[in-house]
């Protein structure tokens, strides 16, 4: 425990909280991936609706399904 405390004035002391500061840098790379995030959703809907019209006219052929559709299980008569 002395050991520790004869070290800490030989410790190099850290940047004042003056000194830190974000810059215009990180401004602008944050800017940038607001705007790839922005055009990433755009994208996704756009392709979205694509792939919900492709459906709706037909486009997928049922048979080239790699596993049978979902059917709901059977229902049992109520007593």
């Amino acid at each position: 425990m002395d050991f520790v405390l004869l070290l800490l004035p030989l410790v190099e002391q850290g940047p004042d909280d003056e000194d830190v500061v974000a810059g215009w840098t990180a401004f602008g790379i944050f800017g940038l991936l607001i705007l790839a995030v922005v055009l990433l959703g755009f994208s996704l809907t756009k392709h979205l609706k694509r792939a919900d019209r492709s459906a709706a006219e037909g486009r997928y052929d049922p048979s080239t399904r790699k596993s049978a559709p979902r059917q709901s299980p059977p229902q049992s008569p109520a007593p």
